[in-house]
This record gives C-alpha cells, structure tokens and sequence, in this order.
C-alpha cells in the first residue's frame, strides 16, 4: 500500500479511502491493465491521490465499496441511485456499478457535496455531484 496523496483539482476534489480498500481497489485495477490500459490507469491515478485511514478514523461518509449513492449528473439534470461494488456483484440493471468503470472509479472516495468531472464511455465528459451516500451496517 502507498499513499501519495496528491493535491486535489477543481476537477479532482480530496478523497478518502480505508486503507484496506486500497489494496483491494490496487489490485483489482492492476489486473485489468492488460485489456483496459485506460480504464486501469484512472483507477490507479484516483486511489493515489487518496488520502488513506482506517476503519475507525476515516471521516464520514465517504463513498467505498457497498456504498449506497445519489448522484445528480449536471449536464441532465437526472438523479441516479446507484450501489458501488466489486466487479462479481455487478449488475446494471438494479443500480449496481463495479468499481472497474469509469463512474465506478470517479465516486470512490467522495463524499456528500463534491463533485467530479469524469469522461464516459461516449467520449463526453460529465460532472457529476454526490448529493447523498449511504453505507449498509456491514460497511
């Protein structure tokens, strides 16, 4: 596990990360850097900038993996409920985003109030803003 907590951006807002979920987050995107290159590197480059806790100091309500959230997409103005996990419980169809997409990877570490510029699969860029996160009592 590293941490080299690289200053935050206009576009790249200070994010948190428990430092368990690193090493699983480093890993997985380590293993897809053979077939999505691009998709590996911005995982990569996003949990590198994260500043790292544990468990028990990590300030509220940051998003992680199994967190439960809102995001309103600025460009549409459209709300979406989503759920953030690993790549096996994926499923688009309920709200379930793995962390190995490109959205998957922009809300990792956020928190209630920031927003994120971060491109979709179409090319375009989107900013997105978290307006609510819920974590499961497992979390």
């Amino acid at each position: 596990m590293q941490n080299t907590a690289k200053s935050a951006t206009p576009d790249n807002p200070p994010i948190h990360l428990i430092d368990t979920e690193y090493d699983v987050i480093a890993d997985l995107a380590l293993g897809i850097e053979r077939h999505s290159p691009a998709l590996s590197k911005m995982l990569l480059e996003e949990i590198d900038r994260a500043e790292l806790h544990s468990r028990d100091t990590m300030p509220s309500q940051p998003v992680r993996i199994g967190s439960e959230v809102e995001v309103l997409d600025a460009k549409t103005g459209t709300t979406r409920q989503l759920r953030l996990v690993l790549p096996i419980d994926a499923d688009l169809e309920v709200g379930r985003i793995s962390i190995l997409t490109p959205i998957g990877a922009g809300l990792i570490g956020l928190r209630k109030g920031q927003s994120i510029t971060w491109p979709y699969p179409d090319g375009s860029s989107r900013i997105l803003k978290i307006l609510k996160v819920t974590h499961s009592k497992r979390n």
